[in-house]
């Protein structure tokens, strides 16, 4: 059988660890996040999102990371802090985590190994400037299919799959398409 996201556990931002199994029959977002990255004005997007389509079976992960540029320095309470009162996020958050490198996340490994990354769009200003940032400056990062930067997303299916990637540079709202489809699949 297919290995799924259900195969997971992951730790609430609490500490609690939680099987992501029980978010079966759900579609979810899987995104990492950093407070202090200039894509963090996606929060009030990704918020959004969350209350647009929650109540349609939709869940919104957000799995903090300080691996990229150090945008994430705090702990997982000043984190937690941060997203809840300062930004107003009330979608699940879980602990710190590593997406590259020896200590990745056994999830972040299963998401990139599904959704390999599909290189950037030179139609696109914003995907251009994201892979010349990283080639002049994070050359490891540019490389692979490894995730490259904060708020990189991935659609997961009610069964557990993974079916897109999205980079950081795309915007929540242009999320909604793929996840009212994927929410009107069987």
């Amino acid at each position: 059988m297919k290995k799924s996201i259900y195969d997971f556990q992951v730790n609430e931002i609490n500490g609690e660890p939680i099987h992501l199994s029980a978010y079966r029959g759900r579609v979810l977002l899987i995104v990492n996040t950093a407070s202090a990255c200039s894509y963090s004005k996606q929060f009030e997007g990704l918020q959004h999102l969350y209350e647009k389509y929650w109540m349609h079976g939709f869940e919104l992960l957000g799995f903090p990371c300080n691996q990229f540029n150090g945008k994430e320095p705090g702990s997982n309470s000043e984190v937690e802090e941060h997203c809840r009162r300062e930004v107003g996020v009330t979608f699940s958050l879980f602990e710190k985590i590593e997406l590259r490198g020896e200590q990745v996340h056994p999830l972040f490994q299963h998401l990139t190994e599904q959704a390999p990354f599909q290189g950037y769009h030179p139609d696109n200003s914003d995907e251009m400037w994201m892979k010349h940032f990283l080639q002049q400056n994070h050359q490891d990062l540019h490389e692979g299919n490894g995730v490259k930067w904060n708020f990189s997303k991935f659609l997961i299916d009610k069964e557990g799959q993974v079916i897109a990637r999205f980079e950081p540079t795309t915007q929540p709202a242009d999320l909604e398409l793929a996840i009212e489809e994927a929410l009107s699949s069987n």
